[in-house]
């Protein structure tokens, strides 16, 4: 025992040392948490004030835009180029620095900082949502199918249901974060998945009844085409966005495409009509749904509540889908009159 004394001390000695190195180490990384914290609210504040001034000295060029020499037409134009591009250059600076969430985080979360503050930490988010969707969308599609084919059990079906409430619940949370974060998704595909989550709520709570036998196999079937076809374009989108990346075309935030690329159109067209199919099935669900609010046994609400549901559904995904369409065609055209 007593041998062995001077290897502990020894060890003991070198913990010491490794713990002094540790204090030191946190004071400093204290000191840099608060420089950062000054140059985050110094950038913040010299942002809105070049915002300010950007819109002042847009109306002051308005106001003296007329009788100007060749000279000074020319300056003018040479600010007014300069001007357009800093608002873009500005929420790239914000997406890095600390704001303030969105209504719906302040409901959920309260106040709580959810910036990513290095692009490594924003696209390993990114990544883990993405890895997310897919997963729970490849559940949710064997769930459905086992629910469809082998067991017809009202219990089993609020399982599925609750697990798409909390699906769309989880994706709206974390899509917010990443809105938060610089990612661009927005106008449509933010309220669409609201209202699924609504609508999955509502047949959650749709009590077991003739009704609800008759549209359970119809919902459960759309249930797993949907989730084949959110396969799909979780495949192709991660594949063009990937190599758009890679070719330095895309932002790392990036979920969806805005821009077009010609060998986009192969992936493309075998997606679109499983798409337009899932949106007529919509169509059709909403149809049956209100074909069923009229019958004279019909009291539950939730029937008429699942058939506005898919109706909007209906509405935004089939409208969306044909602008997108359209304007990656026009992006094409003027791709192909470029290089002519």
């Amino acid at each position: 025992m007593s041998q062995s004394l001077p290897a502990i001390l020894e060890e003991w000695k070198c913990m010491d040392e490794q713990y002094q190195n540790i204090q030191d180490t946190y004071k400093i990384y204290v000191q840099k948490l608060d420089e950062i914290s000054k140059l985050q609210s110094s950038c913040s504040a010299s942002i809105s004030n070049q915002r300010r001034r950007l819109k002042e000295i847009t109306q002051s060029i308005k106001r003296c835009s007329n009788d100007l020499t060749a000279e000074e037409a020319k300056s003018i134009e040479e600010m007014n180029g300069k001007i357009k591009t800093r608002p873009n250059l500005f929420l790239e600076m914000e997406s890095f620095l600390p704001k303030k969430n969105g209504i719906y985080l302040n409901l959920v979360l309260g106040s709580v900082n959810v910036t990513l503050l290095s692009k490594q930490a924003k696209f390993a988010y990114k990544d883990e949502y993405e890895k997310f969707k897919l997963c729970l969308t490849v559940i949710l599609l064997v769930f459905s199918f086992i629910c469809y084919f082998f067991i017809n059990f009202r219990f089993v079906d609020a399982i599925l249901n609750f697990l798409l409430v909390w699906y769309y619940c989880t994706l709206t949370i974390r899509e917010s974060v990443l809105i938060t974060n610089g990612s661009r998704i927005k106008g449509w595909w933010v309220f669409h998945h609201y209202i699924s989550t609504f609508l999955s709520g509502v047949m959650l709570t749709w009590p077991d009844g003739h009704l609800y036998k008759v549209f359970r196999n119809q919902f459960i079937a759309y249930s797993l085409y949907q989730s084949f076809v959110q396969c799909l374009q979780c495949y192709y989108q991660s594949g063009c966005l990937y190599r758009l990346r890679a070719l330095g075309e895309r932002h790392n935030m990036d979920l969806t495409m805005e821009g077009f690329q010609s060998w986009m159109w192969r992936g493309l067209t075998f997606l679109l009509p499983f798409l337009f199919f899932g949106h007529f099935w919509q169509l059709f669900n909403s149809l049956s749904l209100f074909g069923m609010a009229k019958l004279p046994d019909c009291k539950e609400w939730q029937v008429l509540a699942c058939g506005l549901c898919f109706l909007i559904l209906f509405t935004g995904n089939f409208f969306t889908t044909v602008a997108v369409v359209r304007h990656k065609i026009k992006s094409k055209n003027e791709t192909k009159a470029k290089n002519q």
